[in-house]
């Protein structure tokens, strides 16, 4: 008996070894009462950016793909080489462009530089919000749950129905004709 109690005496001491003087286990073992357990400093994912300083993800929705860097800066989007009000002139489709920025508190801080093919410009608005979503969780990790909360990291996978042959459309029949 007294022998099992000096190996788990032993084996505590080596565990405190590997795992180090943890500030919580020197509070405990002073006596001190009980300590509130310390919220994680580091962010669980590690920053990925290249050699400019810039994340780079890629954004899909029904036929579109994007392809985003962001980089720190004056809030700039440019896609296919033209501004933002150029391309998607529609005010509606700025708006869903700039909503990862709007939930993180994070507008007018990064420049974005997109390209965009395939699809049409609802689908390509889609898809460079993506992109964005993604880019802006691999810059700054610890934004990753409000935009994860706000549905912007999973990718739509909506897409239009094929035609079916038969049918005049995806589900639409041929007019009926009595005579």
């Amino acid at each position: 008996m007294a022998t099992e109690e000096n190996n788990t005496a032993t084996d505590l001491a080596d565990l405190k070894d590997v795992v180090g003087d943890a500030p919580a286990a020197d509070a405990a073992a002073s006596g001190e009462g009980e300590a509130a357990p310390a919220a994680p400093t580091m962010p669980l994912r590690e920053q990925e950016i290249d050699a400019q300083g810039r994340a780079y993800a890629t954004g899909r929705r029904k036929d579109a793909t994007a392809r985003v860097w962001i980089k720190p800066g004056s809030g700039k989007i440019t896609v296919n080489g033209k501004e933002q009000e150029v391309y998607f002139a529609r005010p509606t489709l700025r708006l869903v462009i700039n909503q990862p920025f709007a939930i993180s508190d994070r507008e007018g801080q990064y420049d974005v530089v997109a390209t965009v093919s395939g699809g049409g410009l609802s689908g390509q608005a889609g898809a460079v919000k993506h992109g964005i979503s993604q880019a802006l969780t691999r810059y700054e990790p610890a934004l990753r749950a409000t935009i994860k909360a706000a549905g912007f990291l999973t990718r739509d996978s909506r897409v239009v129905e094929r035609k079916k042959y038969g049918r005049a459309k995806a589900r639409r029949s041929f007019q009926f004709s009595k005579r």
